[in-house]
């Protein structure tokens, strides 16, 4: 989607920091429940990439511990789903064929579950039973000599009708349309109605306003707002359901200098909003999943991001109202947060992909 200057210089007036470095932000103080989800005998999770909860609070975890194949690219994905007193119900999508490797899992207003596949580059629609009710995307076939794993071409490729490169995420407004985040490659925003008829899409990779880097997490507030983590980038983006972009979030909340990453090495922040920095996901405040409460009125927006493995609470024009926790291995602390569920403002869920679990967070704010 190209942008007109008139649009660049109206997003440059509207963008909004969240915070600036020298404001201080309140600590949330909250509790971790300890053993949230019980799992059988023999079943155990690997990298969780996903959590949602439906209308019975009931659990969906999505995680890449039912690892099948080779050492490399072995398909990893299974769909558990958890009462609300954290008992296992079943599995999901047992031997489905777009499974490959798990990335989100979100409930629709209906209770269906969706989900999202990195690896198969699929989108699937299950009914509350468990039945496949509609699929996007289509999967590489096995058949064919170029079969493997994706290139990431700069510029990327053209998007295609219909198919997705490592897709990522998905949301829907009160007219059932859906917002799907595509993702690794195609950078773009893809708008499908209710019947699952292809309407539209947005964005290019890039940094301008409109432009997108790795669309990472998705989520729609009760006005029909998008707002989508462009992780790469270091900001959310807020659209209206015809991809005209609204405003710009960028979270700057100072460090703690005895903060360190959950893996990897120390990132250099002085850099946060360096242009020549093509990639920010491993700076402060870079969105890796995004979540938006229920309800039609005082909605607010929970932002996780890998370093320094905070979430931050805002509302959802953009200030920070508060943050809570940081990397680590224990209760309470975060290994790359990929996934929140916020069934309430002070209940969250959150699925982390290095410590192989979920956490169910209770918060006092």
């Amino acid at each position: 989607m190209k942008l007109k200057k008139g649009l660049l210089a109206l997003v440059a007036l509207t963008t909004l920091r969240a915070v600036s470095a020298q404001t201080t932000v309140p600590e949330i103080a909250f509790d971790s429940v300890p053993n949230p989800i019980q799992m059988p005998k023999d079943l155990y999770l690997g990298e969780v990439s996903g959590v949602a909860v439906n209308s019975k609070g009931h659990v969906f975890v999505l995680q890449r511990g039912n690892t099948s194949g080779p050492a490399y690219a072995a398909a990893a994905a299974q769909l558990l789903e958890f009462d609300a007193q954290g008992k296992f119900i079943r599995e999901i999508g047992k031997n489905l064929y777009a499974w490959s490797f798990a990335h989100a899992v979100r409930i629709d207003p209906q209770d269906n579950v969706w989900v999202t596949d990195k690896g198969s580059d699929m989108v699937i629609k299950f009914d509350p039973a468990g039945q496949v009710k509609l699929v996007f995307g289509r999967k590489q076939e096995a058949s064919d000599r170029e079969t493997g794993p994706l290139e990431h071409p700069n510029p990327p490729l053209k998007g295609e009708e219909g198919r997705f490169r490592q897709v990522t995420d998905m949301a829907w407004d009160a007219q059932g349309n859906t917002y799907i985040s595509d993702g690794y490659i195609n950078s773009r925003v893809v708008k499908a109605d209710k019947d699952g008829n292809w309407l539209t899409t947005w964005g290019e990779r890039g940094s301008a306003p409109g432009q997108l880097h790795t669309p990472h997490s998705i989520a729609t507030d009760a006005q029909g707002h998008v707002y989508v983590a462009d992780r790469g980038n270091r900001r959310i983006q807020v659209f209206d359901g015809d991809g005209k972009v609204l405003r710009i979030i960028k979270i700057d909340v100072p460090v703690d200098p005895t903060m360190r990453p959950a893996i990897d090495e120390m990132p250099d922040v002085s850099k946060k909003d360096d242009p020549s920095v093509v990639n920010k996901k491993s700076m402060p405040g870079s969105p890796w999943a995004i979540c938006i409460t229920p309800g039609q009125q005082n909605q607010v927006l929970y932002v996780a991001d890998a370093f320094p493995g905070r979430i931050y609470k805002l509302s959802l024009d953009g200030q920070v109202l508060g943050v809570l926790g940081r990397s680590g291995k224990q209760l309470k602390q975060f290994g790359w947060v990929h996934e929140i569920a916020c069934p309430t403002e002070n209940t969250l869920w959150v699925a982390e992909l290095l410590n192989w679990r979920v956490q169910k967070l209770l918060l006092h704010p």
